[in-house]
């Protein structure tokens, strides 16, 4: 079956989810700048979990460019990718609200760790489904930074148990590792 569902759903899904976390900031009720001070927090986490959702988004946008259909158990991979996602504005709204405590920058790690999870999932079954001599699995081969960052998520949500802070450092790092989109799968579609 054609992918352009996939990826209209997954658009909206996407749009609602940032929808939802920019409904989460509070506006101060002064007009001063010290009265910013206290939803600064929740501002930082909004703005890496934006960054976050921008990156599924991207990726999954560059993924499914050399993508030629999909099937029944790529559809319901991309449901649970997109339920992970979903669950980001909860738990960025959390860890911004408590300021970096353990529990909140712990889930945080967690739910961002299922997102990697099942964007690797999704990807295993593109390539099953498209073959390995398709253009995705030419891209993605080993994808080592993808099985790098599942590492860094699980080191990272232990760490938020002894030093929440380096656990937040640890996901910016990861993002900042995926901003440019994956530069495999543009090679791949510029060739002949």
């Amino acid at each position: 079956m054609g992918k352009g569902r996939l990826e209209a759903f997954s658009d909206g899904v996407v749009a609602i989810i940032i929808t939802i976390m920019v409904l989460e900031l509070k506006v101060p009720h002064a007009a001063t700048l010290a009265a910013l001070a206290p939803v600064l927090p929740v501002f930082l986490s909004y703005v890496l979990s934006f960054v976050y959702v921008g990156i599924y988004w991207n990726n999954h946008h560059h993924m499914l460019q050399v993508v030629k259909t999909v099937n029944g158990p790529i559809l319901w991979a991309n449901l649970h990718l997109l339920f992970w996602l979903s669950v980001v504005p909860f738990a960025s709204a959390w860890m911004g609200e408590n300021h970096l405590a353990t529990a909140p920058v712990a889930l945080y790690g967690a739910v961002l760790f299922m997102c990697a999870l099942a964007f690797t999932l999704l990807t295993t079954l593109l390539v099953r489904h498209e073959g390995e001599g398709s253009a995705l699995a030419l891209a993605i081969r080993r994808d080592l930074k993808g099985k790098a960052s599942l590492a860094a998520y699980a080191v990272a949500i232990g760490l938020a148990f002894v030093a929440p802070v380096a656990s937040v450092a640890i996901y910016v790092l990861v993002a900042l590792a995926w901003f440019v989109p994956d530069r495999r799968i543009e090679r791949t579609l510029r060739m002949p």
